[in-house]
């Protein structure tokens, strides 16, 4: 039976001001190619070494990061000295959760545009991602976006299935972060990215008060308003956050305790820069803070090289990362701490 309590205990913690989320789930393939841009081999034990390192950094796991995102594999894992992954987390006081997704396919009938599968099978699946430590979960759609993508039919089929997985997470007390990614792949400008990130956001919160969803049990996970990466003239990071703020206003129920922004392809120091912006202008009826992956470990695993004589700097760079998103969280950041 759904607690409410815990949903909503556990989604306040994830949000909570001056801490963030670790994206730590890239599959298997995903991690194998970033581990082979630094020379590095991709195994069970390698894939274990580089999480554990950032799992005990100190002291960005205690003071900057709210939760870590787990991949099926590394929610299994044990530590080299024997304790589970899980436990390292929790010990840090952060929360463990777990990526559920299938991953998004191509869409039948609709050339270049995804639908995510994985729901065949997810509230068994669910049951033991509990019974191993996960307390929260997360699923990704995609949007494509040009001049004619999405279709209403892209963006029906994935937030109802969003809301789908949101409503198995809640019966099984695990709070789901709903991840609907609009791509800033593209040559698009901030006012496509504007319009079609509204009308994804509020044919999500339809479909999710239509499957019964408690939102005070629930993170939103998503993309930032912002130019594409092939757009001639990409906007600031002023217009950036005013632009990602009026859609957010528009479609998301103050409800939802908190907004986890995915970094979305964009470089370390935008993405700290744009989170800042956004909390420097005062109050809003949420909390604002990341969710990253790309853009909390791009520093440290250039660090590592593979090699384990950089564990100090590797912790060091994640340390560094883990401070300037956390003061982003408070409109506290500039980039003369960068240095």
């Amino acid at each position: 039976m759904m607690n409410r309590e815990e949903l909503c205990k556990t989604a306040n913690a994830m949000v909570h001001k001056g801490k963030g989320i670790l994206a730590a789930d890239e599959s298997t393939g995903t991690i194998k190619k970033r581990f082979e841009s630094i020379g590095a081999p991709s195994t069970p034990d390698t894939r274990r070494d580089w999480r554990e390192m950032l799992f005990r950094a100190e002291p960005a796991m205690q003071d900057y990061i709210s939760g870590v995102i787990l991949y099926d594999e590394t929610l299994r894992q044990s530590a080299v000295d024997g304790t589970p992954l899980v436990e390292l987390i929790r010990h840090a006081g952060a929360i463990p959760g777990i990526k559920v997704d299938m991953g998004a396919q191509d869409m039948a009938g609709f050339a270049g545009e995804k639908v995510t599968a994985g729901l065949d099978g997810l509230r068994h699946r669910m049951k033991e991602y509990y019974d191993l430590g996960a307390r929260f979960a997360k699923w990704r759609a995609v949007i494509e976006i040009d001049a004619n993508c999405p279709s209403a039919a892209c963006v029906t089929a994935n937030c109802h299935a969003l809301a789908r997985y949101a409503a198995i997470c809640q019966e099984a007390n695990i709070v789901p972060i709903v991840e609907p990614e609009v791509l800033m792949d593209g040559d698009h400008d901030l006012a496509r990215c504007a319009e079609v990130t509204e009308w994804t956001l509020k044919h999500l919160y339809m479909e999710l008060f239509m499957h019964g969803v408690m939102l005070e049990g629930t993170v939103l996970k998503p993309n930032m308003v912002i130019s594409g990466k092939k757009c001639s003239v990409r906007a600031g990071v002023n217009e950036v956050a005013e632009a990602t703020l009026k859609v957010l206003k528009s479609a998301v129920p103050a409800a939802v305790p908190g907004i986890a922004f995915l970094s979305g392809g964009q470089s370390d120091i935008e993405a700290t820069a744009h989170l800042n912006a956004m909390n420097a202008g005062g109050a809003l009826p949420w909390n604002l803070t990341f969710s990253y992956g790309r853009a909390l470990q791009a520093a440290p695993l250039a660090a590592w090289g593979g090699k384990a004589q950089n564990h100090d700097a590797t912790q060091a760079a994640f340390n560094h990362r883990a401070r300037m998103n956390g003061l982003a969280t408070k409109g506290e950041w500039n980039e003369a701490l960068e240095g």
